[in-house]
Order: C-alpha cells, then structure tokens, then sequence
C-alpha cells in the first residue's frame, strides 16, 4: 500500500542506494535517487519530496552545502542526514545548517524503516507535532526547540535526540550505554565523558540551577532519570 510520502535518497555508494530504495518501496513509500550533491540539490527543489536521506560525503557537493543551499532556496521539509561515522555528528550541529536529524552507517534497516515510519506519523500526517511539557517548558522535537514562558531556545541535533528520549521514557533510569546508543546509533564509538558534555548542555538550558538539577539528574554508577514531576 502507498503512503503517498516522496522520499529522495541522495548516496553515492550504489549497492546501498539500491539497497535503501528497494526496502522502502517495499515499505511502501515513493523513492528517488541520486548520486551526486550538485544534481540532488536541483531534484530536490524541483521534486520537493517529504524526505530527504542525503549522504554526508558526495561528489559534486557535500551532504551539508546540499541542505544549507536548499534551506537557503525556501525548502523545509526533512532532511536525515546519512553520516558514516559517529564524529561527524558532532560536526553536524557545530555546522548548524539545517538537517532535520541524522542516521549513523552502517545502520539496521529496520531500524531506518522504524525512524522514517515515526516522523511521517508525528510531522507529516497530523502535520501536528508530538510536543511534551514538564515545568515551564514546552519541547518542540520536530524544529528542535524549546519554548520558556514566551521564550525561544534551540537544541542541537543531539541535545534534542537526548531530551525527546528522557521525555518518552520519563522517570525511568535510563542507562549510559542505552542512551549512547540511541542518540549515535549502531556503530557508535563515542564515549560517556562525550555523553556527560552533552547532558550539561542540555542541563544549562532547561535546569533553574544547572549545578543542582531537578530535572535531568545522575543516578551513580548507572545513569540518568528524567524526573517529569
């Protein structure tokens, strides 16, 4: 059955771009393809698809000026960027030029299927997002931002991979390796001194006093609880 969702793959390695677009036809979804970063920027504002999967390194134009530049021409629908190493992840968010999220090579089919399946639910169909409260706070997942008593703050691609985790799975214990696994992904080789950096961002725009958090706190020798109140 269609869903009726255009999803463009930008990925110069044929056999996964072959392997990506026959599991999603198969899924049901339209697929295009590209293979080259200068032509992927022309399909995309002239096909406008629901979803981008664009590669990080391409010939012709990286993955990060593709989606810069078609930001830029007014395009605003989501782009994943595929990244082969954990490192670049980082790089995605000092960049800051627009991916909607990422997904870390080699990744599990299924599990690409699953994170497209979810954001065509929450952003396309309802075109409502999901959107989760606690304190003060309003957390927007699909622009990455938060909202305090009128006020706007932006969340990097991972701080929000980590606050949209605690939010599902509030007032659980949440251990180090489960959340490095769902905020890198499956050939993660980042380690938990990466992970506490980000988690004190992430507290400095949501605790009243980051030093002494109500919210996101440590559980010794195990982990994390998001305590939603």
């Amino acid at each position: 059955m269609s869903k009726g969702i255009k999803i463009l793959i930008v990925e110069d390695d044929e056999n996964l771009r072959f392997l990506v677009a026959h599991r999603l036809k198969t899924e049901g979804y339209e697929v295009i393809e590209e293979g080259d970063g200068d032509v992927a920027r022309n399909t995309i504002l002239n096909e406008k698809p629901e979803i981008v999967l664009l590669d990080w390194m391409l010939p012709g134009k990286q993955g990060a000026e593709v989606c810069e530049d078609v930001r830029k021409a007014g395009y605003d629908k989501l782009i994943i960027m595929m990244t082969a190493k954990a490192q670049d992840v980082d790089k995605i968010d000092a960049y800051n030029f627009g991916a909607s999220d990422y997904v870390t090579k080699p990744f599990n089919m299924d599990v690409l299927v699953a994170m497209l399946d979810s954001k065509v639910k929450f952003v396309l169909n309802n075109d409502k997002s999901e959107i989760h409260r606690f304190g003060n706070m309003e957390h927007h997942p699909n622009i990455h931002t938060l909202f305090s008593e009128g006020k706007k703050i932006e969340l990097t691609i991972l701080e929000n991979r980590i606050l949209l985790y605690f939010l599902r799975n509030s007032n659980k214990v949440i251990n180090r390796d489960e959340l490095m696994l769902v905020v890198w992904g499956y050939n993660s080789d980042v380690n938990t001194r990466t992970l506490d950096m980000h988690i004190v961002r992430l507290r400095k725009k949501i605790e009243l006093n980051p030093d002494n958090p109500q919210l996101l706190q440590t559980v010794r020798g195990v982990g994390y609880r998001f305590n939603a109140g």
